[in-house]
């Protein structure tokens, strides 16, 4: 039976604002990137609470959707409406023997990687070119998006339940 473990998708969710403090430090990308985004010191000073609390809001449900690109077996559930008191004894069959498979932290990750690189670059690519940004804002803001992305499919997919965590 395919449960949401909330906790794993919650602590995912954290991943984006702890990798952003890292990322955006101005010893590793933030000057460029505010440099390319036309911001400057005092600007990025300020309130900055709401911003966190509904980062962590957003990343939830990026969170809670990586649990379909990344645990296969939320596919097979989905083959039989989602309801699985009513399933064929075959859907309880194939559960059994593999209700684990494939549940690994590298099986997230790398399937979160192909998100990032296949989905994530994309878009960010259309929107830079029509906001007219520089590859380089492009590949900044990528790379952290399919960093976060990979390390939150990597939890929400090896993370089988509370007391399980595979790698």
């Amino acid at each position: 039976m395919m449960h949401i473990n909330y906790w794993a998708v919650f602590t995912a969710a954290l991943i984006p604002l702890m990798l952003g403090f890292l990322w955006y430090h101005p010893k590793v990308f933030g000057k460029i990137w505010m440099q390319e985004v036309g911001l400057t010191d005092a600007q990025m000073k300020g309130a900055m609470a709401g911003v966190f609390v509904f980062t962590v809001i957003l990343s939830f449900l990026m969170g809670f959707f990586l649990q379909y690109v990344t645990i296969h077996q939320f596919g097979a559930v989905g083959m039989i409406g989602g309801d699985e008191m009513n399933a064929n004894p075959s859907y309880h069959a194939f559960m059994k023997d593999y209700g684990t498979a494939y549940r690994s932290l590298g099986h997230g990750a790398l399937h979160s990687l192909m998100a990032g690189v296949l989905f994530v670059f994309p878009i960010m690519a259309i929107n830079a070119m029509f906001e007219r940004k520089s590859w380089k804002y492009t590949m900044i803001n990528t790379g952290y998006w399919t960093l976060c992305i990979t390390i939150m499919g990597g939890i929400i997919c090896g993370w089988h339940d509370v007391k399980h965590f595979y790698w």
